[in-house]
């Protein structure tokens, strides 16, 4: 079969297939052909960070948290892992269905260093079936504050790399929503919020703006960059966190002032810990 022009030398044609990225005839369509766009770009920034940890660990272990249907994660084994012989890639997620699912076909592949594992974010930071401290976190679209669980994984975890992707940030939203009348007489800024459409998108980057901070104050190195074109995605902001051991001097203080100003208090124990 000849090799459409965006399929990589030596990618599994079946692997593609089972994911629905390929037709049943291999054809690739406008969708399926967006998705894979976006898995390969993100690829191309976690490519470079798998090359430095094997450089310091012969056996890196990357934890995909929120794996879903595990896109991502059996897009990095048959790229990175399968070709460097070493290397172990973890999935976990809360549905079980998926997990099995993802499992049967990882088998199927041959993908013998991959695993999934049906948990829960506390369930995954103290299970026995992980290490202590693995090498590099990732998240894609992990709906709400499913990409929060993957950033408190990879603290508790002392991940050298966090790459994520967030999604539907609705919990910020939520809180700015409950306390509107209260921040009226607060702030002036809660104007930024008024409008129940500015309330949505104003929480979605706050959101973010939160994460980078929470994870400045435990020491990481903080990138914010786009994934892909906006026409390919709105779910487009790509936080890239590497642990430099040297917490930025403010972040907390910071942190803690914006959740006093925004009046989301309600949200101390989730950025702060």
């Amino acid at each position: 079969m000849t090799l459409i022009p965006e399929i990589k030398p030596h990618q599994s044609i079946e692997l593609l297939k089972a994911l629905h990225i390929l037709t049943r005839d291999g054809k690739l369509n406008q969708d399926t052909r967006r998705k894979l766009k976006q898995v390969y770009h993100l690829y191309h920034f976690i490519e470079p960070l798998l090359n430095e940890v094997i450089q310091e660990n012969e056996n890196p272990v990357l934890v995909d948290h929120g794996a879903g249907k595990s896109y991502l994660g059996f897009i990095l084994y048959d790229l990175f892992m399968k070709q460097q012989h070493a290397g172990r890639i973890v999935g976990i997620e809360t549905r079980g269905e998926l997990v099995q699912k993802s499992q049967e076909l990882a088998d199927s592949l041959g993908f013998g260093r991959m695993d999934f594992l049906h948990l829960s974010v506390e369930e995954s930071i103290a299970s026995s079936a992980l290490p202590e401290q693995v090498d590099i976190v990732t998240a894609l679209h992990a709906c709400n504050t499913a990409t929060d669980d993957a950033i408190r994984f990879g603290l508790e975890k002392r991940a050298q790399f966090m790459v994520l992707v967030p999604c539907c940030q609705a919990e910020v939203a939520e809180v700015l929503r409950r306390h509107k009348s209260a921040s009226f007489g607060k702030t002036p800024l809660s104007e930024i919020w008024r409008h129940p459409i500015h309330t949505r998108e104003f929480g979605s980057q706050i959101t973010n703006v939160l994460r980078c901070l929470q994870l400045e104050a435990h020491g990481y190195q903080v990138t914010v960059t786009e994934l892909v074109g906006w026409e390919h995605s709105m779910k487009n902001e790509l936080i890239i966190a590497r642990y430099k051991n040297s917490p930025r001097r403010n972040a907390q203080s910071r942190l803690e002032k914006i959740l006093e100003e925004l009046n989301l208090q309600d949200l101390h124990s989730r950025f702060i810990y």
